[in-house]
């Protein structure tokens, strides 16, 4: 297979001229952001404000991929439009940025749309009974861990289950689930999921390199959501779990108003710090109107294994206690464990290698919980996680 470099990238689009300025976008340093993985490249495309929301320059976009596409060795070929808005678009009137991207056409062919969707409304997506987010304000607390786990205990459960990892700056499933290579596309309209443990899976860290950065502009990070989405063929799925990054950015609020979500599951630790961002996604999740499921809290306690004695590393309780002041459900609590870190590591998560043993439990008493509230049976998930009082 040919070698594709960003040299040969330009070189393609430089034969592309904006009709409006009768100039090729590489003169005008319209291009930006150039990603190649194995075949698959994805661009942004700079342009003004009222042209995006015009969608202007849509045809200008599949010139461009179609440019790109005619390389030797291309795959497949994702451009975004990306704009700077001046003044007055953003909260509290900082400059906010507008985006246009294929929607649902398909990865560089720029195909029809497959569902209603445009840049405010939340697509369709066939056959996916339930799109549950897995959300923390702050990073490190394990979010990914649990995202992973979780799926497969749904998996346990009978359940067919796919993830999408969102986080794009930093995907961590392909390591997490054992899983290498890249997506195929057998029609050259959507890509297949890569598959483990019966999972299906998504994520950007099948199509760029593990230690490559990357260096996109928010509206390019939407698009690339909103196509893992709706240009994979998930096929019949009861459960996706989206595996969110951290805070409550451009991502979340992707997921948040353009997917038709049946509720998030907010992962934190014990200790304050991590407890005050976590109220801020429980927080984001509501005004959005996104059902929160409820909180887990991780790494909430160490049990040596040598002399069992129990340590609250991180304090203890934390999360049990903000379920109970906002009124949303407390989903279990996770210990901070090496055979959670070392198998997760290896990509042999604990529900997977050791599907009986304690920490696998965990998990599954969590999915329990989330098919019983999302099934509206929410007397088994009380029965589940009783309430705990203290005695002083």
């Amino acid at each position: 297979m040919a070698e594709i470099t960003k040299d040969n990238v330009l070189h393609a689009l430089q034969k592309i001229h904006d009709p409006a300025r009768g100039r090729s976008v590489v003169e005008l340093d319209m291009v930006s952001g150039i990603v190649i993985k194995d075949g698959n490249v994805g661009f942004a495309l700079e342009i003004e404000p009222n042209e995006a929301e015009a969608k202007a320059k849509e045809p200008l976009r599949k010139a461009c991929e179609e440019a790109v596409m005619a390389l030797p060795g291309v795959t497949s070929v994702t451009a975004v439009l990306t704009a700077e808005r001046a003044t007055g678009g953003g909260v509290g009137g900082a400059p906010r940025q507008v985006a246009q991207g294929p929607g649902n056409a398909a990865p560089g062919r720029g195909g029809p749309a497959a569902g209603p969707a445009g840049l405010g409304g939340k697509p369709e997506l066939p056959g996916i009974a339930h799109v549950v987010a897995v959300a923390s304000g702050k990073g490190g607390v394990g979010k990914s861990t649990t995202s992973t786990n979780l799926a497969l205990a749904l998996a346990a459960r009978g359940k067919r289950v796919g993830v999408l990892d969102a986080d794009i700056y930093g995907p961590s499933q392909p390591r997490m689930l054992g899983i290498a290579g890249k997506p195929g596309s057998p029609d050259g309209k959507k890509l297949m999921p890569m598959e483990n443990f019966g999972l299906k899976v998504m994520s950007m860290g099948f199509l760029v390199d593990e230690d490559a950065p990357m260096i996109w502009r928010g509206p390019m990070v939407q698009s690339a959501i909103q196509q893992m989405l709706t240009d994979v063929e998930w096929g019949e799925l009861d459960f996706l779990v989206v595996d969110l990054p951290p805070g409550t950015g451009d991502a979340q609020l992707t997921m948040a108003q353009r997917v038709p979500l049946a509720g998030a599951v907010i992962v934190s630790t014990p200790q304050d710090i991590a407890l005050l961002d976590a109220r801020k996604a429980l927080n984001m999740f509501r005004k959005v109107d996104v059902p929160v499921l409820g909180i887990v809290e991780n790494m909430s306690y160490f049990a040596c294994p040598h002399c069992g004695e129990r340590s609250d590393i991180f304090s203890h309780g934390g999360a049990r206690e903000t379920a109970e002041k906002y009124g949303v459900d407390f989903l279990g609590e996770i210990p901070l464990d090496i055979d959670i870190r070392e198998n997760s590591d290896r990509g042999r998560p604990p529900v997977a290698s050791s599907p009986e043993g304690p920490q696998a439990r965990c998990y599954l008493d969590i999915a329990d919980a989330v098919i019983a509230k999302l099934s509206g049976d929410a007397t088994k998930t009380r029965k589940t996680f009783p309430k705990i009082t203290f005695d002083n």
